[in-house]
């Protein structure tokens, strides 16, 4: 089950399900498929939410933005 991280700190964010990944691929862009990182903020949340983001996806989203409402978040692959 991949990995979710709060790319500034490293800290874990939660474990989410690959379809979580592909939908934050599809909706936020990937520049290669080494890319395992993306830059969230308020608009790209309601964005994944209105894409239908499960709640495990946007409650690890949230616990990473700042109170600017943005965050860098990347994610590994078990």
């Amino acid at each position: 089950m991949p990995r979710l991280y709060d790319a500034t700190n490293h800290r874990l964010l939660g474990h989410v399900s690959q379809a979580d990944i592909d939908l934050l691929v599809a909706q936020m862009g990937a520049e290669s498929s080494k890319d395992h990182d993306c830059y969230v903020d308020n608009d790209a949340f309601l964005r994944l939410t209105d894409a239908g983001a499960s709640s495990t996806l946007l409650d690890a989203i949230k616990m990473a933005l700042d109170l600017s409402g943005e965050a860098a978040i990347r994610w590994e692959a078990d």
